[in-house]
């Protein structure tokens, strides 16, 4: 207390030392995630404050990436430091850990929970150098397999999710062991023998300009080119000599307009010849008087002049992304493979270039299933449940188009495109058709259809922008034959009245427009056929 009897400021205070000297030896916790405190402080080897100090240090180093020397670390002792530093870097786990906090605090927690043991493997019979052999190799195999599937992850997604905590990872391991998991791997390595389906998928979705040409949204505009013109052109021409405005006084051989003091001249007998002379050399001094002619020409001149043409726009490309997929019986072995793989990559491009991406898998009547495809524990659950189940059923394309229709409506998938993989057994009703060719037509929804068949159908024609064929399905089914037919266009190529397009659908005449036609001649009666009946 003050003089005057008041308490003293708070930072003038002086420092509590009663639990200063406990507090100072654990004071290195500051720079340690609170899941390594108590394994920190309880482990078997090394003393407190010298462990606390390497733990530290190792994570700092693994952190930044970099596989710390063995000789450098104050815990644990050298045999077992010089054991664990060599599995960590067998392992690479300084290329894992790199920038990667969560994933860091795990190794060191799993590091602590295996160097424990070896007091255990001691009591159970064990001799030193056995009991560290049994602690690092618990250790080696724990994290071989964690990184085996770290490794499957970023193959498969290209990133680990973020709500996958590593520290409990046992709960994603069940999933990355199951049969259906396996389907996610060996679909994964098919797409090495599809490389368009990514370039497909990028284009897919409306909400920004690509820096490539589209030919089919060309617009009308009004731009210049160099052309030729003839013109008139009026310049005013100077004749010399010729009676007009009279400027001075030149030299000239002109007697018409020669000064009088020349005439003179013509009088005297000696300087006649003096004029003649002059007049000889054009010297005589004459009046000079000029006059000037218009005259009008044509000529050929360059000019920039307006021209309408087509512009082609901009392709519009990496936008929400809706999916069909046929799940029926036919898609049975490499079409559903390839089916398969178009889900997976949607869902790894969506993820990757952050799009919303929605699956509509379609059997027969009632048999649609919706789902959001999201790169997260959830979704990697869905997609592997999904992925590794078989196709079966019929074929109804009527439901998942109208549920793509429904969603066209919603600001989420405003800017949405439609890509269907199907092998095209179906058909679409003609009321359903003219619906989603209105919403083509005012949202400027574009359908791109993945054909997993030799040959493309009336269905998927009628419904589909483009197509892309997938020729060699059978391949991805481990038959190794090729398509028995030379081009998947015979429909269109031989059966062009079949399509339901505009002209087609003006040249078709109604079934209740030819009923009435057929009413109407019977009404005409037999005399009115120019025969007699009788």
């Amino acid at each position: 207390m003050s003089i005057a009897g008041q308490v003293a400021p708070a930072d003038k205070r002086p420092p509590p030392l009663l639990f200063d000297s406990g507090e100072r030896r654990l004071a290195v916790l500051d720079a340690l995630a609170r899941s390594l405190w108590l394994g920190g402080m309880t482990n078997s080897q090394g003393s407190l404050e010298p462990r606390l100090d390497a733990l530290a240090a190792l994570r700092d180093e693994l952190i930044s990436g970099t596989g710390p020397a063995a000789e450098s670390w104050s815990w644990p002792p050298p045999p077992v430091a010089a054991a664990l530093a060599a599995a960590i870097a067998a392992l690479d786990l300084p290329r894992y850990c790199a920038g990667k906090q969560e994933l860091t605090d795990t190794v060191l927690m799993s590091v602590l929970f295996h160097l424990d043991f070896i007091v255990d493997y001691r009591d159970r019979g064990a001799g030193e150098a056995r009991a560290l052999e049994m602690a690092i190799k618990a250790f080696s195999d724990d994290w071989r397999q964690h990184c085996g599937e770290i490794d499957e992850l970023v193959e498969v997604f290209g990133m680990v999710p973020d709500d996958c905590e590593h520290s409990r990872w046992d709960q994603l391991r069940g999933l990355l062991q199951s049969s259906g998991w396996k389907e996610v791997l060996r679909i994964r390595r098919l797409l090495a023998g599809l490389p368009e389906l990514t370039k497909i998928i990028r284009e897919l979705g409306r909400s920004r300009q690509s820096e490539i040409d589209d030919e089919t949204s060309q617009t009308l505009i009004e731009h210049l080119e160099q052309a030729v013109a003839t013109r008139l052109e009026t310049r005013t021409v100077r004749v010399p000599d010729m009676p007009g405005e009279t400027h001075g006084i030149h030299r000239s051989d002109r007697i018409a307009r020669m000064l009088p003091a020349e005439a003179m001249l013509l009088g005297h007998p000696r300087l006649r010849l003096v004029w003649h002379a002059r007049r000889a050399e054009r010297t005589l001094l004459c009046y000079e008087d000029d006059d000037r002619m218009s005259e009008t020409r044509l000529h050929q001149a360059p000019v920039m002049q307006p021209r309408p043409g087509p512009q082609p726009g901009k392709r519009p490309e990496l936008g929400p992304i809706l999916v069909c997929v046929d799940t029926s019986g036919s898609m049975q072995g490499g079409a559903e493979a390839v089916a398969k793989a178009v889900v997976l990559e949607a869902m790894r491009c969506a993820h990757a270039q952050r799009r919303p991406c929605l699956l509509f898998a379609f059997g027969g009547p009632e048999e649609l299933l919706e789902m959001e495809l999201s790169v997260d524990r959830g979704g990697i659950e869905r997609a592997t449940h999904f992925l590794g189940q078989a196709f079966r059923g019929g074929t109804d394309i009527c439901g998942p188009l109208e549920k793509v229709i429904a969603s066209m409506e919603e600001q989420r998938w405003r800017l949405a495109d439609l890509l269907i993989a199907t092998d095209g057994e179906f058909g679409a009703t003609p009321q359903l058709a003219a619906r989603l060719a209105a919403v083509k037509r005012e949202l400027g929804l574009r359908v791109q259809g993945v054909l997993i068949a030799d040959r493309e159908t009336v269905g998927l024609l009628e419904i589909a922008d483009t197509i892309y064929p997938v020729r060699d399905w059978r391949r991805f089914g481990g038959a190794n034959v090729d398509s028995p037919i030379h081009s998947h266009r015979l429909t269109a190529l031989y059966f062009p009245g079949a399509l339901r397009n505009a002209a087609n659908q003006e040249a078709t005449v109604s079934g209740a427009d030819v009923s009435a036609a057929v009413r109407a001649s019977l009404h005409l009666g037999p005399s009115n056929t120019g025969k007699d009946d009788s």
